[in-house]
């Protein structure tokens, strides 16, 4: 009966998370489930181990949450991310609709601007793209989630992702874990779907296919509950704030546009190889830090200080006035607040989910896959984050969970840390891009497509193109 509440609790949140239910209320409901199967005190686990395991998720990623939505939405606010795109496009031209599209994404969210942030932003123009090159509209979601929610949140050595931060605490890593792992994966998924989007406008110019104009109403888009609901878990913005004016200059120039980008990537650099690492944290040893160690939250700070220093570059270089600065900070600091508490209602669902007695059935089962330790760390993580739509839901599940062991296994079997953290974060952003993920729900109605014309392609690039690069990482790093 144990593991038949797990699962039941699991199909539960999966269909009412689908369904368009809150995950603040959903998660605590499915880890009931999960307990009153196994026959385990109710309220117990729900105070004692679901409020504190979702309160630690709070407190160690609550600055990463709010920073970056602040970063995004000023960002967005600036007309730094619409300038940047518009720039990408043109220099490309039309002759090069999908790489141009494919390279503003990819460009703006390496950069630490938020996934539905840049989804608003690309969408439009990426339409009128595909429209003036005549190509079939179906495939415009499926080129910017390319560029959006692939390479660039799970593989790219040292992209903000929350995706790419979450295993940091776990296995002491940097945001540059594994980088040539990360850059191997990162160009096998970014050949492998610039061929088959190349090879699928073949056949569809052969076919005499073009752009057939939009279908679907996507004004209202961003006050649909439902919609909203769904997206909670997928990043670190809220859909919702998409539709808020623009109050802050555009930048002069392209070059001052790139600029933040270019400090989160270079500042978050820098701390994580050269001012931490030389830096006396000794003390992080007492017991008022709680014996913490450099590995345990230099990965943590060098992000945060990347973003920190990026938004008040941001903010020196746009000026705003004070009125529209702080409209934006308040939209920005408000839409952190539900994706954060959304993924630690899953963590504190995780939290019960293992500790229940039946959760060693399925340790032992994943523990017990052939391999050896990032095989198994990679099928857990694609199975949790397929089961609730979420990376960095299904991500921190795992960790949350199973972390330490798999850190003993592979010291056992000499791998790096730093290469079970580019497994698990690439194992995230496979089957996650199933039919019932937020941001595919967003991406297919911000491009006026439905799952019957967009999805399909969209698997391709999201789903196909990172799993064969999962399987080549785990090849690499399992023999080399």
């Amino acid at each position: 009966m144990g593991l038949l509440g797990i699962l039941v609790g699991l199909a539960g949140l999966v269909f009412l998370s689908f369904r368009g239910w809150t995950i603040l209320v959903v998660a605590p409901l499915a880890a009931l489930i999960a307990a009153l199967a196994a026959g385990e005190p109710l309220l117990a686990h729900l105070t004692l181990t679901y409020m504190p395991a979702a309160a630690g998720f709070v407190a160690q990623f609550m600055l990463i949450f709010l920073l970056g939505a602040l970063f995004g939405k000023l960002m967005e606010d600036s007309g730094s991310v619409s300038l940047i795109a518009d720039w990408m496009i043109r220099r490309l031209g039309t002759g090069r609709t999908i790489l141009a599209v494919v390279l503003a994404g990819a460009l703006v969210t390496y950069g630490g601007v938020s996934l539905f942030v840049a989804f608003f932003v690309i969408g439009p123009m990426a339409m009128q793209l595909f429209r003036q090159a005549n190509l079939p509209r179906r495939l415009m979601p499926a080129t910017i989630a390319l560029g959006t929610t692939t390479f660039t949140m799970t593989a790219l050595p040292g992209t903000p992702a929350i995706q790419n931060t979450i295993p940091m605490p776990f296995f002491g890593t940097t945001s540059f874990a594994a980088p040539v792992l990360g850059l191997l994966a990162s160009a096998i998924i970014l050949s492998f779907g610039l061929w088959w989007l190349g090879r699928a406008e073949a056949r569809a110019r052969a076919a005499g296919e073009g752009f057939d104009g939009l279908t679907a109403d996507t004004v209202a888009l961003t006050e649909d509950p439902v919609l909203r609901g769904k997206t909670a878990t997928a990043t670190g913005f809220d859909v919702s704030e998409a539709a808020l004016p623009d109050p802050v200059p555009t930048p002069a120039s392209v070059a001052l546009a790139l600029l933040p980008l270019g400090v989160v990537i270079v500042v978050n650099l820098l701390m994580s190889f050269v001012v931490l690492p030389g830096m006396d944290l000794e003390f992080l040893a007492g017991p008022q830090w709680g014996g913490a160690t450099l590995g345990s939250v230099a990965g943590v700070w060098s992000v945060v200080v990347a973003l920190a220093a990026a938004i008040v570059v941001l903010v020196a270089t746009t000026r705003p006035a004070r009125a529209a600065l702080r409209a934006t900070v308040d939209a920005g600091a408000n839409a952190s607040v539900l994706p954060l508490l959304s993924v630690a209602s899953l963590v504190g669902f995780g939290a019960v989910v293992a500790a229940m007695p039946a959760f060693q059935l399925v340790s032992d089962w994943v523990l017990g896959l052939g391999g050896g330790p990032l095989v198994s760390l990679a099928v857990a993580t694609n199975v949790l984050s397929a089961l609730t739509g979420s990376a960095s839901g299904g991500l921190t599940i795992a960790l949350e969970a199973l972390a330490p062991t798999y850190l003993a296994r592979a010291a056992e079997a000499g791998i790096d840390p730093g290469t079970l953290h580019r497994v698990a974060t690439i194992a995230a952003g496979t089957l996650d891009s199933l039919p019932h993920n937020g941001a595919v729900v967003t991406l297919l109605a911000v491009c006026g497509t439905t799952h019957r014309e967009g999805y399909g392609p969209v698997a391709m690039t999201a789903i196909v193109g990172p799993v064969i690069a999962l399987v080549v990482v785990v090849a690499v790093g399992t023999l080399v």
